[in-house]
């Protein structure tokens, strides 16, 4: 087990204490705080790979998969306890279910994996913001909820701008036979 593997993991390990906090102790702030700790260490672990010569196959499934996880957590424990507005939750849910599925279809048909985009990553970080700061100014804090609004609103529009660019990746890629992202992956895990 490598040290960035350990990092993912960790990050994973601690969604169930953040839903813990969120449903069961009925803390937004606290969860929020959590949850800023675990979005703020999504680069560790890929730096640590890099830097450390440690990149693995099992380090490119679960770095998503704790980003997922945080996500999907943060957006079903926020709409079900009135942390998040329906406006933002909703089509989160929505774009990472098509794109999610979409993803996996193409995996599974061509061996080939969607890049990511520059305007996916800004997006995802400006909606991690948001979301965070929703929990963050649950009990009324002003600022927070600029904060939260600001960059929510402006995440979401480029969330779905690039859901629309991958969209037109996987159609392409179908077409051409998996040559137009030249990611193939490998068959031989």
């Amino acid at each position: 087990m490598t040290i960035p593997n350990l990092v993912s993991l960790t990050r994973i390990a601690l969604v169930p204490v953040f839903l813990w906090l969120v449903l069961v102790e009925k803390n937004p702030v606290g969860g929020g705080c959590l949850l800023v700790l675990i979005g703020s260490t999504d680069w560790i672990d890929g730096y640590l790979a890099r830097r450390m010569n440690q990149a693995s196959k099992i380090g490119e499934f679960l770095d998503p998969l704790a980003d997922r996880l945080a996500v999907a957590a943060a957006v079903f424990a926020g709409l079900l306890e009135g942390v998040l507005p329906l406006w933002l939750g909703w089509p989160i849910i929505v774009r990472e279910s098509l794109i999610g599925g979409g993803a996996l279809f193409l995996v599974m048909r061509t061996g080939t994996k969607l890049q990511v985009r520059w305007l996916g990553k800004a997006s995802t970080l400006a909606l991690y913001v948001s979301v965070a700061w929703f929990y963050l100014s649950f009990h009324d804090f002003t600022l927070g909820r600029v904060i939260a609004y600001t960059s929510g609103i402006p995440g979401l529009v480029g969330y779905y701008t690039v859901g629309f660019q991958y969209f037109g990746d996987l159609r392409r890629e179908l077409t051409e036979g998996g040559t137009v992202l030249g990611s193939k992956l490998s068959r031989d895990r």
